[in-house]
């Protein structure tokens, strides 16, 4: 089998493979290039596995006039910079030693021997420079059934690394079979080996939930990580059971991982997933204005039309009840609404005394769903 697409002729991907060639060694496309190639999903980042060693792809850069940077030499991924464009180069390696978070590794020659540390088998397939696809495990019957296994004994690669506990669950929510469910063998060594979860840094643990979660349907991925233990174990008092109606509720509006969070509930979530302050505070928004009362344009005109959106969606997913008529253009409504009172209306007041009948005015203007106008205010 042959892959095609531009990411595979691209002239600066064939130029990095060109230099490790004309040094006498093997330069294959590998992991996510490969598998969404072959699935027709988009290409993010371009990787390359060779038996060149860190030194030596160093050299051979140099030699063929590219930037090369030793970004993670000691695990033997340099990077050549070519028009600007990083392509990432990393030796076939063997693990040598593995502590459930990080891995020893001694260099090899051996493609079998890089193949069979990597977590999936849909993720150990490569492909040469002219595209001819390269199976070391028999990956490929898994990718084209969209069935996601570990390499190997599960249980020992999730020993290995026990963040492969949430990317088992996150690659089914993107490449996995729905109707097929999660592998069983795999389920179960996630169960097995939820206690190793606690070894996790936190900015893991939020990269991996903020890429699941951004999948087209998270909901049965969740939901199985739940049953295994996993989901609770990171997240506690979360509940994935309203994660399916707020799906159904989005009907092709943007997917917005935070969104998706907030049905979750849990408690402390901003700090367990290392959230950034902008997104603390837009989930506290979001929760707030989802379990309150206020109207669509009301909520517009408080947080804009995005969050609004928002709210909305998980209000009816938790409330279990269908989107308001016309809430969409109440949004727009309330996202272009301005409160029509100002300081200059008021000439009255000054200090604290204008101020408090500005808000006073505001709350008026809001409990009228934005209708009253400036005469009727100042009446």
């Amino acid at each position: 089998m042959k892959l095609h697409g531009a990411w595979l002729e691209d002239p600066a991907a064939q130029a990095a493979c060109a230099a490790l060639i004309a040094g006498g060694h093997q330069a294959l496309f590998v992991g996510g290039c490969v598998r969404n190639a072959l699935l027709n999903m988009p290409i993010g980042d371009i990787d390359i596995a060779t038996d060149a060693t860190p030194d030596r792809a160093m050299a051979l850069a140099a030699l063929a006039g590219i930037k090369a940077l030793p970004t993670g030499i000691e695990h033997g991924t340099v990077t050549f910079i070519i028009r600007r464009h990083p392509h990432e180069v990393t030796t076939f390696r063997r693990d040598v030693q593995t502590d459930g978070r990080h891995a020893v590794v001694a260099f090899s020659r051996r493609i079998e021997e890089d193949a069979a540390r990597r977590d999936f088998t849909m993720n150990a397939l490569y492909a040469r420079p002219d595209g001819t696809l390269v199976d070391p495990l028999g990956g490929l019957p898994d990718l084209l059934a969209r069935r996601l296994r570990f390499v190997g004994d599960p249980a020992t690669r999730i020993r290995e690394d026990y963040l492969r506990i949430l990317r088992f669950f996150r690659f089914h929510a993107w490449y996995g079979d729905p109707e097929a469910g999660v592998d069983a063998e795999g389920l179960a060594a996630c169960a097995a080996g939820v206690d190793g979860l606690s070894s996790l840094s936190r900015e893991r643990v939020g990269a991996e939930f903020r890429k699941l979660l951004a999948a087209p349907d998270p909901a049965p991925a969740l939901a199985s990580m739940a049953h295994a233990g996993a989901l609770h174990a990171l997240l506690p008092g979360t509940d994935p059971r309203y994660l399916s109606p707020l799906i159904h509720l989005e009907d092709g509006l943007p997917i917005r991982w935070l969104r998706r969070l907030a049905v979750l509930g849990g408690d402390n979530l901003a700090d367990l997933l290392r959230l950034s302050r902008a997104e603390a505070r837009q989930l506290a928004h979001l929760r707030a204005a989802a379990t309150g009362t206020d109207s669509p344009a009301v909520l517009a005109q408080k947080y804009g039309a995005d969050e609004a959106t928002d709210a909305l969606l998980v209000r009816a997913a938790l409330n279990e009840t269908p989107l308001p008529p016309g809430w969409q253009a109440e949004v727009a409504r309330g996202a272009a609404a301005q409160f029509p009172v100002t300081a200059a209306d008021l000439p009255a007041l000054i200090g604290p005394a204008l101020g408090q009948e500005l808000k006073r005015l505001e709350r008026l203007w809001r409990d009228s769903d934005l209708r009253l106008t400036k005469a009727d205010l100042l009446r």
